[in-house]
């Protein structure tokens, strides 16, 4: 039986927060329909060079994703290369640096904002720029 697979990465968030506070996701992990694990920080502890290293296993000294300010594509195979190659698909909801890492540099809003395209590393996409939103 095939499952869907979605991972939530809420940046930011303190390990005891999300167990306290995301009632749901703590409700799928206790019915076995899911799971939670705490990660150690790599450094540097900035965003765009840890969503490199969650999504591709590679660490910011090895991947050259050392800050936020680098805008070119990922060099490493992340999960969604990873996936498309199973014959999986794949989607994201995610800061516009997830697409500018794994589908197109720099992330041009007009054309990237929403994503429906079979031949990128994600296929379907919906990307954020502002920090107060979604």
């Amino acid at each position: 039986m095939r499952h869907d697979v979605i991972l939530v990465l809420l940046d930011g968030l303190n390990h005891s927060v999300a167990r306290d506070c995301m009632g749901h996701l703590q409700a799928l992990c206790g019915a076995g329909r899911g799971q939670s694990y705490r990660l150690e920080c790599e450094l540097p502890s900035l965003s765009r060079p840890l969503y490199e290293c969650i999504l591709t296993g590679v660490p910011p000294i090895d991947s050259g994703i050392l800050h936020n300010d680098v805008v070119r594509l990922s060099q490493e195979q992340s999960l969604f290369h990873y996936a498309r190659a199973a014959g999986l698909s794949t989607a994201a909801a995610a800061y516009h640096w997830v697409s500018e890492l794994y589908n197109r540099a720099p992330f041009d809003p007009a054309r990237d904002r929403h994503t429906d395209d079979s031949a990128l590393p994600i296929q379907r996409g919906h990307f954020y720029w502002n920090d107060h939103y979604p």
